[in-house]
């Protein structure tokens, strides 16, 4: 008899809280619609569990991402608000399960958007800050091998780093911040918000219009990542992560 979405989220939502690989009773059993719907009810059981939703991450937004994943069209999960952690950060390297990061802007909304008919300018006219962040990735499994597993067990979502937010007004063209990668005080890549859909607001409109599919919307308030402007990077024991955006500041954190 198969899996229901509750059972099998339970699972996913024991593997997270006890620091563990993903179940192998899980692989390759899931749709993308199927995956979105553990999560879902994932999201439901971290609530229960007294965990406060943050908002939203979008994924696989840049094509070098896109590229390195294997997978052509944005993902999306969700944020916890145990997540967030405050640059400059430091978080224990030990337990973390095959670990990366993305380099990021979250855009926090200060009205509710729903549906496929959002506009640029509806878009932009609802985010109301915007901060320099990281996110911080576990590969729990092997995300190219079984995508719609990952995407159940929350898009590798592990926390999000954020420095201080800053207003965000509709003249400020997020598509021409420039992002600066340094690891250990060496940098590694640079790229613009144009590598993000073209502009890291069409995460909240993509978003926007996947939500609605599943009869979800974008609340006020809600801190969106916008998705990564380079590829992923896998951490080390010891490193130092930091990630400059022209105009908007700096995110960072170490990994003792």
């Amino acid at each position: 008899m198969p899996m229901t979405d509750l059972e099998a989220a339970q699972l996913l939502h024991s593997a997270l809280r006890n620091g563990t690989e993903f179940p192998a009773s899980l692989a390759r059993t899931m749709t993308m619609d199927d995956a979105y719907a553990v999560q879902f009810a994932l999201l439901d059981l971290q609530q229960q569990s007294r965990e406060r939703q943050a908002g939203w991450k979008v994924g696989l937004t840049a094509k070098a991402m896109q590229e390195q994943q294997g997978m052509h069209e944005p993902v999306f999960g969700h944020l916890l608000a145990s997540g967030q952690l405050t640059s400059p950060a430091q978080l224990s390297f030990d337990g973390l399960i095959a670990p990366g990061f993305e380099n990021e802007l979250c855009l926090r909304v200060k009205s509710d958007l729903s549906g496929p008919e959002i506009s640029f300018d509806d878009a932009a006219a609802a985010v109301d800050a915007v901060a320099p962040a990281i996110e911080l990735i576990e590969k729990r499994g092997v995300f190219k091998d079984d995508l719609p597993l990952a995407m159940a067990g929350n898009a590798q979502q592990r926390a999000f780093i954020t420095g201080g937010f800053i207003p965000f007004t509709p003249d400020m063209n997020l598509a021409e911040i420039a992002v600066s990668v340094r690891i250990n005080g060496a940098e590694r890549e640079t790229a613009l918000g144009a590598e993000v859909l073209g502009n890291p607001l069409h995460s909240v409109i993509w978003l926007a219009a996947k939500l609605a599919q599943f009869g979800r919307h974008i609340r006020a308030g809600d801190l969106i990542m916008s998705g990564s402007f380079t590829k992923q990077y896998d951490l080390a024991k010891n490193d130092n992560i930091a990630a400059t955006f022209t105009n908007i500041g700096t995110a960072a954190i170490d990994f003792p």
